[in-house]
């Protein structure tokens, strides 16, 4: 389970940079992101957060792939894995 935690936390980190990097707002799309992918469906993050670029499929295979990681955490170590990832961006913010 380590190593599915190492790639989610590598894999959102990639995400959010890749908002940083088109100058979209980073919390709104980390948040809506993060929220998707903790409740929602693939299908439902390439509708919405990721609507705004070319998921192609083999990118929609790993989201998949990603959020069955996910799915199968305990609910503790999602919540940890929230407060991670919050705590990151915002000491993004603070620079």
């Amino acid at each position: 389970m380590k190593g599915s935690s190492s790639f989610l936390l590598v894999a959102v980190t990639w995400l959010c940079a890749c908002g940083l990097a088109t100058g979209e707002n980073n919390n709104e799309f980390f948040m809506d992101f993060l929220q998707t992918l903790l409740v929602g469906s693939p299908e439902e993050l390439c509708v919405g957060p990721l609507s705004k670029y070319d998921v192609s499929a083999d990118a929609k295979a790993a989201i998949t792939s990603v959020k069955s990681c996910i799915d199968g955490l305990q609910p503790k170590h999602k919540a940890d894995l929230v407060d991670l990832l919050v705590e990151v961006l915002g000491d993004q913010d603070s620079k």
